[in-house]
């Protein structure tokens, strides 16, 4: 091989480090700047990844970006916050409703559940479910006499 051909080698890896360094340093993949495929691919991702109790409402708003539907109530010192996100196209419609999201449930910025919203039973619901359980742990009955 000539030095000609080396020369032209060693300059297009030069060109295409200097690319992918480029590209690392500049390009800006939030979930917000993501066509919907991708972000509806991302989230779906991100969130069977996470592991319960060591996940934040700050690092979910952090990593996922503002939330598609958004549920909160403060009930007792109890901060209750519900996250929707777009995980599964279901209508073409423009509008993203709940039954195309995933949800995570934080309870005092910690993350306690997440799953398809199909499963969500309402924030209601989960309040009234943790206050019973909360009662008995504080009691230590078993959770049928806290209903007498």
């Amino acid at each position: 091989m000539s030095k000609k051909v080396i020369s032209r080698i060693l300059l297009a890896l030069a060109a295409y480090g200097v690319f992918v360094a480029l590209v690392v340093n500049f390009y800006d993949d939030s979930p917000a700047n993501m066509q919907w495929k991708d972000r509806e691919a991302y989230n779906r991702q991100f969130i069977n990844s996470l592991k319960l109790g060591k996940f934040t409402f700050e690092q979910a708003i952090e990593k996922l970006g503002s939330p598609d539907i958004t549920e909160a109530k403060l009930v007792d010192n109890t901060n209750f916050q519900v996250l929707f996100y777009r995980t599964q196209h279901v209508k073409s419609d423009g509008l993203t409703t709940q039954d195309e999201c995933s949800y995570m449930l934080f309870i005092n910025n910690k993350l306690i559940e997440y799953a398809k919203a199909e499963h969500y039973e309402g924030l209601d619901e989960i309040i009234t479910e943790y206050t019973i359980k909360n009662a008995f742990n504080k009691q230590n009955q078993p959770i049928d006499t806290l209903h007498n």
